[in-house]
């Protein structure tokens, strides 16, 4: 038999004509599940892993930055660092 030093039992249970698992609070905290896993099978079995994040759209990137209240009042004082004396006009 296997070592599965991080196995734990659970029961499948009825959703609809499916069935589905609940997963411990703990473990979707531990690994920050909120939303949809993936489900890959595998030659051992079946794998659950958390999706990768897709990358937000500019609109969706911009909104979310709206809400961040960033402070950007030493912008124009580390903005040129080092360039201030070039001509960038020629």
């Amino acid at each position: 038999m296997e070592n599965h030093e991080h196995a734990i039992d659970i029961k499948l249970v009825p959703i609809g004509n499916s069935k589905g698992i609940r997963i411990p609070k703990a473990l979707l905290q531990k690994y920050d599940l909120t939303s949809s896993l993936l489900l890959e099978e595998t030659d051992r079995g079946l794998l659950l892993r958390k999706k990768k994040e897709e990358k937000l759209s500019f609109e969706d990137t911009y909104k979310v930055m709206a809400t961040e209240n960033e402070d950007w009042e030493d912008w124009n004082v580390t903005s040129f660092d080092g360039l201030e004396g070039e001509d960038f006009e020629n």
